[in-house]
């Protein structure tokens, strides 16, 4: 029989037999968590079931990030019934300013190699990037995962994508996914995991690599998955890998990654290489997220908004990219810049580093950690007709909280550089 891929042998260990492609499991959840955008539907669904108490107090969390702070009287009464439902059932909640959901969960240690994680956002599959099939569910899936510790799945087959090569002067891996997602399309991955690996993936940072994953969803994915290796568990060191004192990492079944790779004769429904060394600066425009063409094949393209955040592309290594071109220069005047840091953590780092004073200096907006903008709730809503560059992940009409904007999206570095020039810039020019 031939070998498991990552995700096989994930789900294996979480259901208590060997599974295979196109078999049904119910699994055990090591962790699920919603957001203020879903998390009153999870608590709605879970008062239905009439259960007393929840599976794991420190196996689910809420976050409040879409709409933090409160932009309005509904959204203040939604914030207060989670909180309230977080007092009454004792679980873990990260309020207004903690940040991203998608930021502060591996930042808190939650998150370990081999874990299966839900979550009621459809980015949850960020976490690949620790080597964990995370992924995406409806809040009445979660509300159910919330009561029993468990939810059933489909054993998804899994796209290989090796990435080659060492890419040229400001190449990032936002500029590497946005081209894949050009090549396949929005839907080319749909209920498939995708495992990214080789030469380019093993040289990324945790930063570069959890934007990598975290648009897998982009390409229809239902998760993608990055094998676990020695920069993976040095973050989780960072981390500290800890809930309420516990080392959970210490009990997972995979307990140092040992196993927790694709056997070599795994059997993937697609095998995809690419060579990140041709790959220039790419830009998404609207309305889609696979509408990419090379940054000169959209530059001049004027803009008035520019937006650096996002679970994409709001850590540190972002802000200090963006900083690098900012620094000593200043954003043109017809051009609003806003930028949310991911996470309270990387926003006082990049107070320390003298990140946000240059991104201030150089006339940028810094609002608090969170979604906001990006979700379009409130903090830098476009007016009709205007184009923004954005770090985001999604560029759908409406997106930013206007169906009559456009939304070109790109990384840190050419949403900079955009900014400086009024218009769609080639970033390269711009480094140091």
């Amino acid at each position: 029989m031939a070998g498991k891929t990552i995700t096989e042998k994930i789900f294996s260990a979480h259901c208590g037999r060997d599974v295979r492609v196109g078999e049904v499991a119910i699994c055990n959840i090591d962790f699920c968590f919603g957001q203020d955008g879903t998390s009153s539907l999870i608590i709605d669904s879970f008062r239905k079931l009439e259960t007393k108490k929840v599976f794991n107090k420190d196996r689910f969390c809420m976050v409040i990030d879409h709409s933090s702070p409160s932009p309005n009287i509904g959204v203040s009464e939604v914030h207060r019934k989670m909180r309230d439902f977080a007092k009454t059932y004792n679980v873990r909640m990260f309020d207004v300013g903690c940040g991203v959901c998608h930021q502060i969960i591996p930042e808190a240690g939650i998150v370990s190699p081999g874990d299966l994680i839900i979550g009621a956002d459809s980015h949850t599959c960020t976490y690949g990037a620790l080597g964990a099939f995370s992924t995406g569910m409806g809040s009445t899936d979660l509300a159910v995962t919330l009561a029993s510790g468990k939810n059933w799945f489909k054993i998804p087959e899994t796209v290989k994508i090796v990435l080659k090569g060492k890419p040229g002067k400001g190449i990032y891996s936002k500029d590497v996914i946005l081209y894949i997602i050009g090549k396949l399309g929005a839907d080319y991955c749909t209920y498939k995991a995708v495992e990214f690996s080789g030469d380019y993936i093993r040289n990324l940072s945790m930063d570069a690599r959890f934007t990598i994953t975290n648009m897998a969803i982009e390409m229809g994915a239902k998760a993608g998955i990055i094998e676990p290796d020695i920069k993976t568990y040095n973050y989780l060191a960072g981390a500290g890998c800890k809930v309420k004192g516990k080392r959970r990492h210490e009990n997972r079944r995979f307990r140092t990654g040992h196993g927790l790779k694709a056997d070599k004769d795994a059997e993937y429904s697609e095998i995809l290489e690419y060579d990140v060394s041709k790959v220039v600066p790419q830009v998404a425009r609207p309305h889609t997220v696979d509408n990419v063409k090379p940054v000169n094949k959209v530059k001049d393209v004027g803009i008035t908004e520019a937006f650096i955040g996002t679970c994409t592309n709001g850590r540190l290594e972002d802000l200090r990219i963006a900083s690098s071109i900012l620094k000593n220069r200043h954003i043109h005047k017809s051009v609003k810049m806003i930028v949310a840091p991911a996470s309270r953590t990387v926003f006082t780092a990049a107070i320390k580093k003298g990140i946000i004073s240059d991104l201030i200096k150089a006339g940028a907006c810094v609002v608090a950690p969170g979604c906001g903008p990006c979700v379009g709730t409130h903090n830098g809503v476009p007016s009709r007709g205007e184009n923004v560059i954005s770090s985001a992940n999604r560029n759908f009409k409406g997106r930013m909280g206007n169906p009559e904007a456009f939304i070109y999206l790109a990384s840190p570095a050419t949403v900079a550089a955009s900014s400086i020039e009024g218009k769609i810039t080639d970033p390269r020019r711009y480094l140091r």
